[in-house]
């Protein structure tokens, strides 16, 4: 955890809602012995696909599994975020890491949970279509400059024949997530590693924020364009151009780009800096986003939520 921030200064606060990478075996399973909404919230989620997300939280495999992943993590974040929501002060802004950016869109009331569900399971099902049958791969580049790393995903789509490899997570100074076909980011990891410099393959079922996205941005346009959006009752910085989007059509085409290009989630913390954010919540399943929040250039003081010394502390300091 990053170091205290002094809670009685009325210190400005956002919430931050994590993405996929971030789901842990049996999450949530002792705040649901302390708070009734995390029930709650799962049966109703589970109900508008028709799957137990709270069992899919049980068994590894299927956690794995980005379609059941994508919805089970959402449920889990809007869960917290109901407990959290009636005891502290309106945060200045909300913002999501890739998959989390739709936690942060039904937090500040742009997609009802209702459909916020069945849409991150169509999502994370396109997202496993487009790849079929493709070797893939993703992998963190620790060391290097986010420049460098481009160039590098370039010169191996340039070098090696059928090479798909893209930046895909711009998470912190010094860590660049690299994204595509085994090939592209085999030859990446090479190069890195030819530096001097770290990359450390990631285990993932699908690659996401890359060109491999592009058929299932394509098709989740269409099912975006089927559900009802309102402006936020919160503003929202989203990941594709690290800002706030001011109409329902430029946050429906931001979550479609999205998919296939990069997670800007530095430029993020970087305006939540600018902004003079002095606290982050982050409201769901682990401490990925807390953690990131140190190594950012300005870092920002976090606060986790998925246990409940974390959660109770933090409710008492809201009071």
């Amino acid at each position: 955890m990053a170091s205290a921030v002094d809670m009685t200064s009325h210190p400005r606060t956002a919430v931050i809602f994590p993405g996929q990478g971030s789901q842990v075996l049996g999450m949530l399973q002792e705040l649901a012995e302390q708070y009734p909404e995390i029930q709650e919230t799962f049966a109703e989620a589970s109900k508008t696909i028709d799957v137990d997300l709270w069992e899919v939280c049980q068994d590894e495999e299927r956690l794995a599994m980005t379609q059941y992943t994508q919805p089970a993590l959402l449920t889990a974040s809007i869960a917290i975020w109901r407990i959290l929501q009636p005891k502290m002060p309106t945060p200045c802004y909300l913002a999501g890491h890739s998959l989390g950016e739709y936690s942060a869109l039904c937090a500040a009331g742009v997609i009802k949970f209702a459909d916020a569900v069945p849409l991150v399971y169509k999502r994370g099902q396109l997202m496993q279509e487009a790849v079929e049958g493709i070797p893939t791969a993703m992998a963190a580049v620790l060391g290097l400059e986010d420049q460098c790393v481009v160039t590098l995903c370039e010169q191996a789509c340039e070098i090696v024949d059928g090479a798909v490899v893209n930046a895909a997570n711009f998470n912190s100074p010094g860590q660049v997530v690299v994204s595509g076909n085994q090939i592209g980011v085999e030859k990446v990891i090479d190069n890195v590693q030819s530096t001097g410099k770290k990359a450390i393959p990631l285990k993932v079922s699908v690659p996401s924020h890359c060109d491999l996205m592009q058929p299932a941005s394509a098709e989740l346009a269409k099912a975006l364009d089927k559900i009802s959006f309102s402006l936020p009752t919160i503003p929202v910085i989203q990941n594709r151009h690290a800002r706030v989007e001011q109409t329902a059509a430029d946050i429906k085409l931001a979550l479609t780009e999205q998919l296939c290009e990069s997670v800007l989630w530095s430029k993020t913390m970087q305006v939540m800096s600018d902004k003079q954010i002095t606290r982050l919540i982050e409201c769901g399943s682990g401490n990925v986003l807390s953690n990131l929040a140190k190594r950012q250039t300005h870092p920002i003081a976090s606060y986790p939520t998925d246990k409940p010394m974390r959660l109770d502390k933090l409710l008492e300091d809201l009071l």
